[in-house]
């Protein structure tokens, strides 16, 4: 791990300025937006080591999600960044700080069900395809409108925000897309009374941009990790 701290500590710290940089830029702090470490790709050693610097991560994969808890739970906030099917809800949910991927009201009425069987609170983000394409997953828009009644209602599950992923492309040519984004949790703050504070959007190519928009959440993986081979 010696080895490992010099690099991952430096790389940390260059992306923490430039979240910091970017906040600046849209009259924030660095404390306003959470710095997510997605640890999809990321060797053992090096979670163990990062974890030690910034112990706030995001898994992709339920499975995973619950081996690197079972490995390296000792403070650390983790996150479910990707798909969660409904059968993987009752073991993953206790297991989360905030889920970020609710793409369907089926799974969100799993998530409630499950979340008053085991008397649980948990945090959710609703994923909304805000671009439309189809290999993307998520509420459209104008599904989540619709659902409105059924947000206000929920009982034990909080809604705390939204996220989204941008189309592939260059940093810039994500903004409107962020901006949609905070556009509609804008609208669903009037709409439900719900305060809807998070908004989880920017990854390594585009964090910056997205903060710009609003991001109170940005999920980085390969800038932690320049110089060890990480796969992203």
């Amino acid at each position: 791990m010696s080895n490992l701290e010099p690099t991952i500590r430096a790389n940390v710290t260059a992306v923490q300025q430039r979240i910091a940089d970017a906040a600046t830029r849209s009259n924030r702090t660095a404390d306003d937006v959470k710095l997510v470490a997605v640890t999809k790709y990321a060797e053992d050693e090096w979670v163990e080591c990062l974890s030690t610097i910034h112990p706030i991560f995001g898994e992709n994969r339920p499975q995973q999600l619950a081996t690197r808890v079972e490995q390296f739970d000792a403070g650390i906030e983790w996150h479910l960044i990707g798909q969660l099917q409904r059968n993987k809800v009752r073991p993953t949910l206790p297991l989360c700080h905030t889920i970020h991927s609710v793409d369907s009201s089926r799974l969100l009425d799993r998530i409630e069900l499950l979340a008053d069987e085991l008397q649980l609170q948990p945090r959710v983000l609703l994923e909304i395809n805000v671009s439309g394409e189809a290999t993307k997953a998520g509420f459209e828009p104008t599904k989540v409108r619709a659902d409105i009644e059924k947000l206000s209602s929920l009982k034990q599950t909080q809604v705390v925000g939204l996220m989204t992923m941008a189309p592939a492309g260059d940093a810039e040519s994500t903004r409107s897309f962020f901006a949609q984004l905070r556009e509609l949790a804008i609208e669903l703050r009037t709409a439900t009374g719900l305060p809807l504070p998070e908004l989880s959007m920017g990854m390594s190519g585009d964090f910056e941009v997205a903060i710009e928009e609003g991001a109170t959440i940005v999920r980085v993986g390969s800038r932690l990790f320049d110089g060890l081979g990480y796969r992203q």
